[in-house]
């Protein structure tokens, strides 16, 4: 029998919990190192009567991460970070769990999806979990009165640690924060080898395309940017890249990518994705020089890449849903272009996301930050850390344990050489 949800949740429907359950459980079954790092944190108990305010994807893997930080002790309350990732069933498993109430449903509007964020805020955490920085800027914002119980959070991506960067450099980030995005292996596992297969998966599952033989333009060449342009060429595809990075760009042009500025890959590409974290990549003087039936998906966190507003201003029709997750906007000059996801992350609105084995050690990185944070006293000084490096190397070990990887250790000899400042040739 379905509990009923939580106290204080805000969902579709409770009757889904049975549907998403098995989700999970699935997922949890490529989370090997959740699953070490768990038995760990059940002993320890680091959230002990710690309520963790989280604005996360709802999606079964995130479930997990929710698990885990009920195994040490913590209580949960979850809104989600885009309405178009939500998953239901998701939201309605999460919800009938003890110690968890969720604020989520799939499409909300923006005055929804910020009224759970307040939900998520009223349990008066002592931690927090953010994608994106909507919720710390909303707690700074809107909840100031809540600041000075928290004892710190995490944030998850490139885009919300930009933001705190930003207002711990105006004096006005009330806690610390460790930016999870910074994680070397978070880096490589998830953004290059997760975004960069998870991005062309919601790509193809919303255009059915070939991407053999098609002309690909991906705006960034970050970790996530790099990523997404070697697994299109690694599908056939012709490859643009675009930056304003000047190192960046360099790394892009050894590694054998076309480097070019976004009028020219616009000019060429039969689809367009943006990977920057930036605003207006795709602008509305780019939107003359596409060609007809272009596809244009966003990649980065926030919808704020591709001028939508641009986009629809141009067109003299719109037809929504032309398949799932794609919309075409048809021009005065008869043109077609077609965007997915309207415009948001497309990866998690017209996919499922990064694969559970990846977000198994993007979330093992999260939790073990968070379980380190959770030992501070309330309030403090503001600053925006990177992950400690011995989690990195903990995470690390753990992935390779559990694939069955064995390596090297150094001996004492070699150890003394490395430490040494005197020995030479």
């Amino acid at each position: 029998m379905t509990s009923p949800a939580g106290p204080g949740s805000d969902i579709a429907d409770p009757g889904l919990a049975a549907v998403g359950q098995p989700r999970i459980e699935w997922a949890g079954h490529s989370m090997p190192v959740l699953g070490l790092i768990g038995r760990d944190l059940a002993a320890a108990q680091p959230f002990s009567d710690l309520a963790v305010a989280a604005c996360l994807h709802l999606t079964p893997e995130t479930a997990c991460l929710v698990n885990l930080i009920r195994a040490g002790g913590g209580r949960v309350q979850l809104a989600a970070s885009n309405p178009l990732s939500t998953q239901d069933d998701i939201a309605a498993a999460l919800a009938a769990l003890p110690g968890v109430s969720v604020s989520a449903r799939a499409g909300v509007d923006r005055g929804g999806y910020y009224q759970h964020l307040h939900r998520a805020l009223d349990c008066g955490p002592d931690l927090v979990l953010d994608d994106g920085g909507d919720l710390v800027n909303t707690l700074h914002e809107e909840r100031p009165e809540l600041l000075a119980g928290v004892r710190g959070g995490c944030e998850a991506t490139a885009s919300g640690a930009a933001r705190l960067r930003r207002m711990a450099a105006a004096g006005t980030l009330a806690f610390p924060m460790v930016a999870a995005d910074q994680s070397v292996v978070r880096r490589m596992y998830d953004n290059r080898y997760g975004t960069g297969q998870s991005v062309l998966d919601g790509i193809m599952r919303a255009t059915n395309t070939l991407l053999a033989g098609q002309t690909v333009a991906v705006a960034g060449f970050g970790p996530a940017g790099s990523g997404i342009a070697e697994r299109a060429r690694g599908l056939g595809a012709r490859v643009v890249v675009t930056e304003t990075d000047p190192v960046r760009a360099l790394d892009a042009s050894l590694q054998g990518f076309t480097v070019a500025p976004m009028r020219e890959a616009a000019a060429a590409a039969d689809v367009l994705i943006t990977a920057t974290g930036s605003r207006d990549v795709i602008a509305a003087g780019h939107l003359a020089l596409l060609r007809d039936g272009a596809i244009l998906a966003n990649a980065g966190h926030f919808d704020v890449e591709i001028d939508v507003r641009a986009l629809a201003a141009a067109a003299i029709k719109i037809t929504p849903q032309v398949r799932p997750h794609a919309d075409e906007y048809l021009l005065a000059d008869g043109r077609r272009l077609i965007l997915l996801a309207e415009g948001r992350v497309v990866n998690l609105v017209a996919a499922e996301g990064n694969p559970a084995a990846v977000m198994d050690l993007s979330f093992a990185v999260q939790v073990l930050a968070l379980a380190r944070l959770a030992g501070r006293e309330p309030g403090g000084e503001g600053a925006l850390a990177p992950v400690p490096a011995d989690i990195d190397t903990a995470v690390a070990r753990l992935a390779l344990a559990a694939r069955g990887v064995d390596l090297d250790e150094l001996t004492a000899a070699q150890q003394e050489y490395l430490d040494s400042w005197r020995e030479g040739s």
